[in-house]
């Protein structure tokens, strides 16, 4: 008897919770915005191969943006490597930019992923080509599985990209 006490309460409970929870979700919402994605506009950052600005090759990356961004320029997998540095470099030219540019670089070792940011080589402003570049060491027994190379822009502007290169530098 006891049990089918409890059962009814609980029961009961359940159908309280059910009639009293639809009376405190709002009546009406509000749209907040609306996204119109028939042009790349409304996204805030492009990104476009660049034929008339170039470090070198045939062209560069260009990358416009109303804000800051994230953007993957490269990943390479099956990767082996241990007792390194790694250095992830590109020529990097800038214009009216509203903050900082710098490379990350993210390395999978392990089950575990890691990251290196090169906040001490940025580029910002209006400026011409320079190298700018971000290190990750690797001892031995660290091996890396992946690289995933990004480019990271905090504030808005543009930033054009070329000549990316990853160097291992073996550990003595």
């Amino acid at each position: 008897m006891a049990i089918r006490q409890f059962y009814r309460l609980t029961v009961g409970v359940a159908i309280v919770a059910i009639i009293y929870l639809p009376a405190t979700i709002p009546v009406s919402a509000t749209e907040i915005l609306t996204l119109n994605l028939d042009s790349t506009d409304a996204l805030g950052t492009t990104v476009s191969a660049d034929p008339k600005v170039k470090f070198e090759g045939n062209g560069s990356i260009r990358v416009s943006t109303k804000w800051p961004t994230t953007i993957c320029l490269g990943q390479i997998s099956e990767l082996n490597i241990e007792n390194t540095r790694l250095t992830y470099q590109a020529r990097v030219k800038s214009e009216n930019l509203d903050g900082a540019a710098f490379l990350e670089m993210w390395c999978k070792v392990g089950s575990g992923q890691y990251f290196s940011r090169g906040l001490n080589s940025t580029v910002s402003g209006t400026k011409d080509w320079q190298t700018i570049s971000t290190v990750f060491i690797l001892n031995k027994g660290q091996k890396a599985q992946s690289v995933t190379l990004n480019l990271v822009i905090n504030g808005l502007g543009t930033v054009w990209v070329d000549d990316i290169r990853l160097v291992d530098h073996p550990l003595q």
